[in-house]
Parts: C-alpha cells; sequence; structure tokens
C-alpha cells in the first residue's frame, strides 16, 4: 500500500488515506463523477484539465488499462481519487494496473478515503479547490484558495490541423478542437465524414478553404467566458452559412456568440446518468455528461434560437436550437453512448442538415 496522504480542501476539511500513482502533490478545482464505469474514458478526457476528479463507484481500476478506450492521447484530470482502486485487474484487453499508468503518466492519485462523505461536502458546499498531499505542516491555504483553471483550451487544443481520410467519404466536416474527445470524430467517420481536426483558433478564412460541409464545436475544459477571442472567431464562422453542431463547450461558446450568458453550477453535472428533455418532444433521455458551466435559460433570446434540452434534475439548458442560422447545440454528449444509444440520433440531424 502507498504512504499516508491528504486531500485538504479550501474549507478546512482534511480527509485521510494512502497515495497511489506519481508521487508529488497538485491543487486544483475538486469535483465528482458518479459513472459506475468508464474511467479510462474520464482520465483521458481534456474537460478535466485542472481538476481533481473524485468517483463516488467505490472500486475503480477492476478491468485495467485499455489504450483503445482512451478518448484522447493525454490525461484530462491532474489528480485523482477513489474509495480502492483493484491492484489486480481482469479483462482480456487489460494492458496494465492504474497505479503503474498513473506512474508512467504523472497523474497523482488518493485512495481509501471516504469519497461519499467527500461527495456530499462538495453536493453541499458546491465545488471547491483542494490540495493532495504527504506533508500537511506545509499547505499552503492561499494557494488552494486562489487556485483557478486558466488557459484551459489553449492547453489541450491540437495545434495544426489534422485530416484522416475516410474510404466512405461522402462529406467533410472540421472539428474545432477545444478539448475534443475522440469518439466524437469516431462517430462522424462512422457517418461518412472525413474529418478534419483543427485548432481552436482556426479563422473562417482558413475554414472556408477547406472546402468543408459542416462544423463540430467539440467539448473542452474551463469557463467558456474566458475564451474572448474564440467567441469572436465563432461570430464570423456562423455566418459562412455552413451547418453548425456543438457538444458542451461548443455548446457554451456558441451560445456566447449569440449573446446569451453562461453561468457556474453548484457542483456540475459528471457522470453517465443524467436525464434530459426534449422540449420539442417531451421524450426524456438519459446522457453521459461533464460539465462546471451551463447557458442561462433565461438570456436565450427567442428571436435567435429556443431552448432545445433541458436537465430533469434542475432544469439548466442542455441544448439550445438557432432559428437565424444553421445550427444547434447540446450540452451532454451524443457521442458517449450514455442510454446506451439514445442520443446518438443528434449526429443524424447534423448529416440531414449538411444534406448527406
Amino acid at each position: 500500500m502507498g504512504n499516508k496522504a491528504y486531500l485538504v480542501l479550501e474549507n478546512g476539511k482534511v480527509f485521510c488515506g494512502e497515495s497511489f500513482g506519481a508521487a508529488g502533490e497538485v491543487t486544483a478545482e475538486v469535483v465528482f463523477t458518479t459513472g459506475m464505469t468508464g474511467y479510462l474514458e474520464t482520465l483521458t478526457d481534456k474537460s478535466y484539465f485542472g481538476q481533481i476528479v473524485v468517483q463516488t463507484f467505490p472500486l475503480i481500476g477492476n478491468y485495467g488499462v485499455i489504450p483503445s478506450d482512451f478518448e484522447g492521447k493525454i490525461i484530462g484530470p491532474c489528480g485523482y481519487i477513489v474509495k480502492e482502486w483493484c491492484q489486480s485487474p481482469s479483462n482480456f484487453r487489460s494492458e496494465g494496473d492504474l497505479d503503474t499508468f498513473f506512474k508512467e503518466r504523472g497523474v497523482i492519485g488518493l485512495c481509501g478515503i471516504d469519497t461519499r462523505a467527500l461527495t456530499k461536502v462538495i453536493r453541499e458546499s458546491g465545488v471547491m479547490n483542494g490540495m493532495i498531499t504527504t506533508e500537511l505542516t506545509h499547505v499552503d491555504m492561499d494557494k488552494i484558495h486562489s487556485y483557478r483553471v486558466t488557459n484551459a483550451v489553449e492547453s489541450t487544443s491540437v495545434t495544426e490541423m489534422t485530416r484522416r481520410e475516410n474510404p466512405e467519404k461522402t462529406c467533410t466536416v472540421a472539428l474545432l478542437d477545444y478539448g475534443y474527445k475522440e469518439n466524437i470524430r469516431r462517430e462522424l467517420e462512422k457517418r461518412g465524414a472525413e474529418v478534419i481536426v483543427c485548432p481552436y483558433n482556426t479563422t473562417a478564412d482558413e475554414l472556408k478553404a477547406l472546402n468543408i460541409d459542416g462544423v463540430m464545436l467539440s467539448n473542452g475544459p474551463g469557463d467558456p467566458a474566458d475564451n474572448i477571442e474564440v467567441i469572436e472567431n465563432l461570430k464570423k464562422i456562423m455566418n459562412m452559412g455552413k451547418p453548425l453542431f456543438g457538444i458542451c463547450l461548443g455548446h457554451q461558446l456558441l451560445a456566447l456568440a449569440n449573446g446569451f450568458k453562461t453561468e457556474k453550477l453548484k457542483y456540475g453535472h459528471r457522470g453517465t446518468n443524467q436525464p434530459v428533455q426534449n422540449l420539442e418532444t417531451g421524450r426524456v433521455y438519459i446522457s453521459s455528461q461533464n460539465h462546471g458551466y451551463a447557458v442561462v435559460s433565461s438570456t436565450i433570446d427567442p428571436e435567435i434560437a429556443d431552448e432545445y434540452f433541458n436537465n430533469v434534475n434542475d432544469r439548466t439548458c442542455e441544448g439550445v436550437r438557432y432559428k437565424k442560422i444553421p445550427a444547434f447545440s447540446v450540452q451532454f454528449h451524443p457521442e458517449a453512448c450514455g442510454g446506451p444509444r439514445d442520443t446518438a440520433f443528434l449526429f443524424d440531424k447534423f448529416f440531414e442538415m449538411m444534406g448527406k
């Protein structure tokens, strides 16, 4: 077992457990996710950039490390907290255990704490900063209080365009990378798209030169309102007249580009069991989500757009359908098979908009 380690929250509460994975200490925003499976997708989701992730499910790592399930090449969270990690994973695809994987990738882990109690603290008090450390005598509370996720999109986006040929190509889609998940690309390719992954700051003129049929706005980390230049760029991209489909951060950025507002939620929606309702049909879907911010429903201008989906639990905005441009967006992840296939039809709608 590992050495004694601690989680120190900005409200002064301390949880004592044991370290695993990489050695060291880390300060970040502490969030929880309720997924019972999918820990590999969580670990490789760049939307968790700058955060320490708490898994509410008690046993993590039982099916090992499976690279083909990764959502990206880099690790999203900078810290990881579990009740118990499995030291002897069993799966025919497994290529190792979490402890070894974390040591290789520099991820600091904490296990053996009461994750249920920690989750209750976050639910009641709201998301807060914290530090994982092995030494309590040198904890800098000012550093914990002042921590903020910054330069999130810039730090996770690709730096140059990449095109992957599709032998069944029927159209070309530009995927603007704000921290995209690999399964978004897979869902596009599955339907016949040749996908060009583009840096977050790709301009409208650069997109026009690619002769694309549509634009996908990806998920990503951080406060959407921080991305001032991206939002201004999106206003020009909207004027291209190409079909637009936004997911998660892409949904929020598109809303901001249309003059709507976003807000930080008390503890966000993170997990694979979030119910959302289609406001046009009344049907409820089970969705996968990972976000701490939301579009403010009351700021959606009915002349410009209508709210498309909302969250059944707290009625926050989960989707927007635009009236003056060929665009729609959702807060949840339709590529993540939450239902397991409930909301994948949204990709089909995007292709219908492109006439494909």
